[in-house]
């Protein structure tokens, strides 16, 4: 049994196994759930060692930031969707680098000025992202209406909110004053290598897949079962912010 969709930037009318469809949007759905101790977060062992060290501990945030990127399941899935549509090395290069400035710029100033925002809402916000960027994949504002939002300026502004809430997260753990600066540029150099880790293994896999016909047949199911997720996210979050 199939379910057909009308799929857009170049993609038809295409067809794909309801149960591909299901058994997706279930693992993604069990990755939002199962999977909050990573969101912006750190293990308990990782956020026992930020809240006892102090002084300039360079390779260990590092680590915590390349450590978090990876195991960022919404960072993964908003990047994802980013760079789906794009073939060009220098196109990837771009759009990530916005997601990379808007991340960075946020994380280091949310925790030197303080500034809090409730982590639910922002992890709202975050899910938000996928959800849009899901939605511009395939086309569906064009169809809604009749105009295409600036991707790039999108990519920058949801960057800002990814690094807003990891900076939500390192200041409840009230780091030490000592080294701050330091340690976050430090742990931001981890985010961005463990980006760049995980994009290439993210593009490593989409190289293979744009090479077979499924792509076509599947692309709009992957950007549907991403958008279910970034739902899902939303509603998570939401329902942690209400009734916490």
């Amino acid at each position: 049994m199939s379910i057909s969709f009308a799929c857009s930037k170049g993609l038809r009318w295409c067809a794909f196994p309801k149960s591909l469809c299901l058994l997706t949007s279930l693992l993604l759905g069990l990755l939002v759930f199962c999977t909050d101790a990573f969101a912006h977060g750190v293990t308990a062992g990782d956020k026992g060692y930020i809240q006892e060290i102090t002084g300039v501990h360079i390779l260990p945030f590092i680590y915590l930031g390349a450590k978090h990127m990876v195991t960022g399941y919404d960072h993964l899935l908003f990047l994802f969707g980013v760079i789906f549509f794009l073939y060009k090395i220098k196109d990837i290069g771009i759009y990530v680098s916005l997601f990379a400035i808007g991340h960075s710029t946020t994380m280091i100033l949310g925790v030197l000025t303080g500034i809090s925002v409730s982590a639910y809402i922002i992890d709202a916000i975050i899910g938000l992202s996928v959800v849009y960027k899901a939605l511009d994949n395939i086309g569906a504002f064009q169809r809604w209406f009749g105009f295409q939002p600036n991707t790039k300026i999108a990519t920058l502004v949801f960057g800002f909110f990814h690094g807003f809430g990891l900076a939500t997260k390192i200041l409840e753990y009230e780091v030490s004053p000592d080294g701050l600066l330091s340690n976050l540029i430090a742990f931001n150099v981890g985010v961005e290598l463990g980006q760049l880790t995980a994009l290439g293994a993210i593009l490593i896999l989409m190289g293979y897949w744009r090479r077979t016909g499924s792509f076509v047949r599947h692309a709009y199911t992957a950007n549907v079962a991403m958008m279910s997720a970034g739902f899902m996210l939303m509603g998570y979050q939401l329902t942690g912010f209400f009734i916490s």
